[in-house]
């Protein structure tokens, strides 16, 4: 039961064809399988979610109605909630942090059926860099080569999903942190609209973050198949008392193929110009093939809209927010921990009052160059990460591996920074035997688009997981997809 995708297994229990308990243990199997050589899940949740099985069983025998994710684990990163369990942050310092209630996703999705079977590994704090490795759990490992990175920093939840240990993630993104591990790992990720997913930021007390904190973050989920991850995105769409930015905006809107014709679609496979290498420049061609062939109008553009002023005032509000803080932060994250944000710092100082008001004009004015290309093209093609994946611990190694690495997750992080919705999406297997994926963004509140041309993608190009974890660099494959 745990190669059965969320939709197929919240069916079964629904009809009656399989327990919730069965699930359960079938995933918990499947995680001390695998757990040992991936080390993505971290705080595995066993008996609650064998109790939170048999009470969802319970209902189903009284013959009350289920949830639409009745009976689907998932993992949740362990920087969110969940009640009763400690929110470590990967770090040694919050190992007793417990929770004393669900974060709003979590809730959510339990109260449409599904049962999270265990917290998942981040890197620590979720600032250590782009590879998932905490000080507190270790390194994650890629169960496609064990000697490329996972991705991160939703890096455990891409991890657990790609290898069946869970059906859905629950991760966050920023900046690529859900689409690069869904890319590596071989799934698909969401990243809704800025405001689309309600969120309580007040994770370590009372105080909200600041304005990146606030803008930039957005919890998303992590799946094997896009229909699984527009279930995902139905339960946990929609605004809370307790997040003033999130908003009721309709789930869907108009037909695709409308009197104007087909959708336009702008492929871009080297956003700014900065290089993109052959395997994911021919990913991004086989996803714009599939969508010409399910109708669309797709059209190779020169650029996306101000990509380097973009990417620097993304970096450099980032770090100014953080700054203040930063000497008492870096105590938390362990030797080398810290090497990360240090390299971040010098590409792209913090600034002063007045730098800081400068930014956010700028966010605002990119923003609305965005809002006019994508009202110009309702769909954006492009890279994850304009590498394949990478070994573990690039970004943090020296300037030009933190550079590197900064740029070829670029797209990821200006979408980020303009608060559009993207969906990650496998396009195959490159000839190394890695996964290749893209990324389809929209416009804002329109996540319903990227998930329908995510579809069609996935419909041409296939499904890669799950998987078992591979220690070795797997052979030369000749085909596109599993």
């Amino acid at each position: 039961m745990w190669k059965l995708p969320a939709t197929a297994i919240a069916a079964a229990v629904r009809g009656g064809e399989v327990s919730a308990l069965d699930v359960v243990d079938a995933h918990l199997a499947r995680i001390a399988e695998v757990n040992p050589r991936a080390n993505a899940v971290t705080q595995l949740l066993a008996d609650r979610a064998r109790a939170a099985a048999r009470a969802l069983d319970r209902r189903h025998a009284a013959g009350e109605p289920l949830g639409p994710l009745a009976g689907v684990p998932f993992t949740v990163k362990e920087c969110t909630r969940i009640e009763g369990v400690p929110t470590t942050f990967g770090t040694p310092r919050f190992r007793d942090l417990t929770a004393p209630a669900d974060a709003i996703p979590v809730a959510r999705l339990r109260a449409a059926g599904a049962i999270p079977i265990g917290h998942s590994n981040l890197p620590t704090l979720i600032l250590a860099g782009m590879h998932t490795r905490s000080e507190l759990y270790g390194d994650t490992r890629n169960p496609w080569d064990a000697r490329r990175t996972p991705g991160g920093s939703s890096g455990g939840d891409g991890v657990a999903v790609a290898t069946g240990m869970a059906a859905l993630g629950l991760g966050n993104d920023s900046g690529g942190s859900l689409r690069i591990p869904a890319a590596f790992c071989g799934v698909a990720a969401l990243k809704p609209t800025t405001g689309r997913f309600a969120a309580d930021q007040r994770v370590l007390g009372p105080d909200d973050p600041g304005p990146a904190s606030q803008l930039l973050v957005t919890d998303g989920s992590l799946a094997r198949t896009v229909a699984d991850l527009r279930l995902a995105y139905e339960t946990l769409a929609g605004p809370d008392p307790r997040d003033p930015r999130a908003v009721p905006a309709p789930l869907y809107g108009g037909p695709l193929f409308g009197p104007d014709g087909p959708p336009r679609v702008a492929v871009v496979a080297d956003p700014g110009g900065h290089g993109v290498h052959p395997t994911v420049r021919r990913a991004v061609e086989a996803a714009a093939g599939a969508l010409r062939e399910a109708g669309y109008d797709v059209r190779e553009v020169p650029d996306v809209p101000r990509l380097d002023e973009a990417m620097d005032a993304y970096h450099r509000l980032a770090v100014t927010e953080f700054a203040p803080s930063w000497p008492a932060v870096r105590q938390l994250l362990g030797e080398g921990g810290d090497r990360f944000i240090e390299l971040t710092m010098r590409s792209a100082p913090p600034v002063d009052g007045a730098g800081l008001i400068g930014l956010m004009g700028t966010w605002m004015n990119v923003r609305r160059s965005w809002t006019e290309f994508l009202d110009e093209y309702p769909l954006l093609l492009g890279p994850v990460f304009t590498e394949p994946p990478v070994e573990p611990g690039l970004e943090s190694r020296d300037q030009a591996g933190r550079d590197r690495v900064a740029t070829a997750m670029r797209l990821c992080s200006v979408t980020s920074f303009v608060g559009v919705p993207a969906v990650a999406v496998p396009t195959g297997l490159a000839a190394d035997g890695l996964p290749t994926g893209v990324q389809l963004v929209a416009r804002p509140f329109r996540e319903d688009l990227c998930l329908a041309a995510a579809q069609h993608i996935e419909d041409r190009l296939g499904v890669l997981t799950p998987i078992d974890p591979r220690q070795d660099r797997p052979g030369r494959r000749d085909s596109t997809s599993a």
